[in-house]
Parts: structure tokens; sequence; C-alpha cells
């Protein structure tokens, strides 16, 4: 059988003309070119090229060489053109999970983006507030807040920030805020809870050293920061608030930080898979999209 390599290569010497400019196409040495050629002459027994130092002169059984050789040199870039398109063409169906609240600030920006980009990509969210099982939930990423504590699992960060106690400006006018965590008891608070009797919060002063926290039972317990969000906007207390959750209230002033002198724990909000679980292809490519543009979304988030 003829050399399907050696084929195109002299094939492509007499498009390009001439051994040296078939070599820059090829990005080849002029030497390998040559020698290639030599052996297809070798291996066919037969002389496919009269040469002179200024031109190329197909013999009559090369002519006809040639002719399959352009054939086989068609097929090449036609499976080279497939192989390309099929690498850079992203599809199949995505399966995310979230806890719930972050829909509209920043999964569906998120989601949006990527399939604007790769709109082949078709994407399938669950939004729950329970641990999700990756197996039997059929999910590829899930959004996780705060450590680690299953070592089959594998996160990337992809924001980091602190919760914010808020307020709406007509509650702070008609009742004077709360300087320090104990005086938060004076208070009526809506806090995001679990069925919980008593919540638990942690404060550490700007100056890195002081540390307090308060033990409450909430006027308004609530698994939904949407809900905590009502409240608040009615003037009906205090709230604690992630700053990626609706982050144009504050922008617009509609909310206000309490106490901003004390500060929650910091927390990382990571895209979650199964370390044992070879990830596909847009599996792979929406989790490192998340890590870039993640951070363009909120680029001031307070910590």
């Amino acid at each position: 059988m003829s050399d399907l390599n050696a084929l195109i290569v002299f094939a492509k010497v007499i498009e390009a003309g001439s051994f040296s400019e078939a070599a820059r196409r090829l990005k080849m040495p002029v030497s390998t070119v040559s020698r290639r050629v030599a052996d297809l002459e070798d291996q066919l027994g037969v002389r496919l090229l009269e040469r002179s130092t200024r031109n190329l002169r197909l013999t009559e059984v090369g002519a006809d060489v040639l002719e399959h050789a352009n054939r086989i040199l068609e097929i090449s870039e036609a499976l080279d053109g497939h192989v390309s398109n099929q690498l850079s063409r992203v599809a199949g169906t995505l399966r995310l999970s979230a806890p719930p609240s972050i829909s509209d600030s920043l999964l569906m920006p998120l989601v949006g983006a990527f399939q604007t980009a790769y709109p082949d990509v078709r994407v399938q969210i669950l939004v729950t507030e329970r641990k999700i099982d990756h197996i039997a939930d059929g999910v590829d990423l899930a959004f996780h807040v705060g450590p680690m504590q299953d070592s089959s699992l594998v996160a990337r960060r992809v924001l980091s920030y602190r919760h914010q106690l808020v307020a709406s400006p007509a509650y702070v006018a008609a009742t004077p805020p709360p300087r320090r965590p104990q005086e938060l008891m004076a208070h009526r608070i809506l806090a995001f809870s679990h069925w919980r009797p008593e919540n638990h919060w942690v404060f550490t002063h700007v100056n890195g050293q002081d540390k307090e926290s308060v033990t409450f039972l909430p006027h308004l317990g609530i698994n939904d920061f949407a809900g905590v969000i009502a409240g608040v906007l009615a003037a009906q207390g205090i709230g604690d608030l992630p700053p990626i959750v609706q982050p144009e209230l504050m922008r617009d002033g509609r909310l206000v930080e309490i106490m901003p002198d004390w500060h929650f724990p910091v927390f990382d909000l990571s895209v979650v898979h199964l370390g044992s679980r070879r990830l596909m292809r847009p599996v792979r490519m929406f989790k490192d999209f998340a890590y870039r543009m993640a951070p363009t979304l909120f680029p001031d988030l307070p910590t």
C-alpha cells in the first residue's frame, strides 16, 4: 500500500509549484518534503517528477498518481475540517443545582451568557436548599456555600463574601440602629432559618480582634432570602442578606447596611462535582466559565 502521507506531500508539492514552498506550507524542512516524494517514487517503482533548477514537471505516470493524491488530499482536509468543527462545537445537556434566591442575580446571567456563547447546550437547574445527591439527582455541577465535608466531591471557589445586616431607610429613620451586636436584642430580627428555635450569629470587629456573638429567636424565620428581603423592605426589622442576592437593593439605596463595623464570617461559593466522574465537555467548560464570569457580576463584594 502506498504511503498516504507521502501522497499528500506529493500533491502539496505540485500545488505549491516547488519543494521549498510546499515545505513552508506544510511547516516541514525542505529535506523532509524531498525525501517523502523520493520515498514514494521508490515505493511505486516509477519516476513521478522531472526536476530542474527552475521548475518541476510531472511525468505521465506522475500525472495519474497526482489525480489520486488530490482525492486523498481532499478527503484529508475534509476530515480535518470535520474534526475541527466537532471540537469547536459544544453541545449536550448541563444539569445544575443551586440554593434558593440566586437564580436572578447569579444563575441566569451565567447561564444566559454561557448559552449565548454555546447555543447548542441545554441547561436544567434544580433549585433546592437540601443537600443533593449528585448521582441520584443527576446533577453535574452544584453551587455550594461554605466548607466542603464530602471528600468525594471536588470544589472550585467562584466567589467569597460575607453577609450584611440590612434594613430599610424607613426602619432606620423610625428606630435608632444598633451600634454593636448585643444591641440587636432590642430590635426585630428577620433571619434565614430552618425551623431552628434559636439562631446564633458571630461577629468580628473591623479591628480584627474584638468578637461578639448573639443567640436569639427571630421575629421571622424563613428558609428563603426572598422572604427576608420582603420583610426588610416593608420596614419590619433588620435582616441578614448575602450580597449576591438582589444586590441592586443596596446599590439603589432601598436597603442600607446596619452595624458596618461588625462583620459576619466570610463564606465561599463554589461549584462542586463528583471527583470520581469524568466531566463532559459542557460541564468542564461551564465550570471554567463560572469561575471567570462570576466575579465580574459582583466586582465589589464585601469580605
